[in-house]
């Protein structure tokens, strides 16, 4: 199969969808990416790494149960910028590559940068995003537990030599972060795919597929790679954020959007709290008039019942009066 080299728009998917288990509850009532990174939430990282590449369009691909939450937090925010925002519903996940197969319509026929949505880098990828031109370039980084991921072996060369997803015997210390980039042909890989035990589609065969066909490349990268999906891990992911200003790093159209974002929230806030003042100020001018109403009413019925009482009074002092009267004619 032959990849030739083609110059186009790159867009952009953040993986944000799955059931996030491992940090159930947290997770039962918020999306994982919708968690907080020590000062912003998680979603805003990968977001990050995209939009400092130029990306302009980006594709995020959510559950259906927390698809709401999304809409609210980046619905809109960075359409002043130029930057658009859309939105996959994914019913049940199948895999990382079927982020291809469900964003088809929206890469069109551009190539594309996917990154796991809880994945934060600290280095700029930019420069390497921007010039992609063909075949797939992935991103290692040297770990102390490869056990856990997919890992790349390397030639005498250092090229790419052997590709495995969590192996059984030690082959490399370089795992295969969250962060990929394809050309086109990516669409047409991933349908072809075929899941794997665990009845999911591997991204681990994607980048064998571009490495039989001589279109793979790795590039290593030294600084702070952070996989916030587990309780120790996204604790783990703060501290470092906090330490290494990694979220003062963020875009500044980052830092502008989410700036706005809180003051058009703190003054929607300050007007439906103005309504309720309002609300409860009518409603107690309302109770002061009517109490007012009930005393004025109360002592005119005290007066009237005081003149009544009155009447009554020399009514019956007549009555008696006449009374002994007439007894004492008789």
């Amino acid at each position: 199969m032959a990849f030739l080299g083609d110059k186009k728009k790159i867009k952009g998917i953040i993986l944000a969808g799955g059931t996030a288990t491992r940090l159930f509850p947290l997770t039962a009532t918020i999306s994982k990416q919708l968690l907080p990174v020590y000062d912003r939430q998680m979603i805003f990282y990968p977001l990050n790494t995209l939009i400092k590449a130029g990306i302009k369009e980006i594709l995020i691909i959510v559950a259906p149960e927390h698809s709401g939450q999304f809409l609210n937090l980046l619905g809109s925010i960075f359409k002043k910028y130029g930057i658009k925002i859309y939105f996959e519903v994914q019913k049940t996940p199948k895999g990382l590559p079927e982020a291809f197969i469900l964003g088809e319509s929206f890469i069109g026929k551009d190539h594309v940068a996917l990154i796991l949505g809880d994945n934060i880098f600290e280095d700029n990828f930019a420069e390497i995003i921007s010039n992609f031109d063909f075949g797939s370039h992935i991103f290692a980084k040297k770990v102390a537990d490869p056990e856990r991921f997919g890992i790349v072996k390397f030639d005498r060369e250092n090229q790419a030599e052997t590709i495995v997803e969590k192996p059984k015997e030690w082959i490399s210390d370089y795992a295969i972060t969250g962060l990929y980039l394809y050309d086109n042909m990516v669409i047409e890989a991933a349908k072809d795919l075929q899941p794997s035990e665990r009845g999911e589609l591997e991204i681990v065969d994607l980048h064998n597929f571009y490495l039989k066909n001589h279109a793979l490349k790795v590039s290593i990268f030294q600084g702070e790679w952070l996989d916030a999906g587990t309780f120790d891990s996204l604790l783990k992911a703060g501290k470092i954020v906090k330490e290494k200003q990694i979220s003062k790093n963020l875009h500044p159209v980052i830092q502008a959007a989410i700036h706005e974002f809180n003051e058009e929230l703190k003054e929607r806030s300050k007007l439906i709290l103005n309504i309720y003042n309002s609300q409860q100020k009518i409603f107690s001018n309302d109770n002061e008039v009517i109490q007012k109403n009930l005393i004025t009413n109360r002592n005119n019925d005290c007066k009237k019942n005081s003149n009544w009482n009155f009447m009554v009074f020399w009514i019956i002092a007549i009555s008696l009066l006449i009374f002994w009267y007439l007894i004492i004619i008789v």
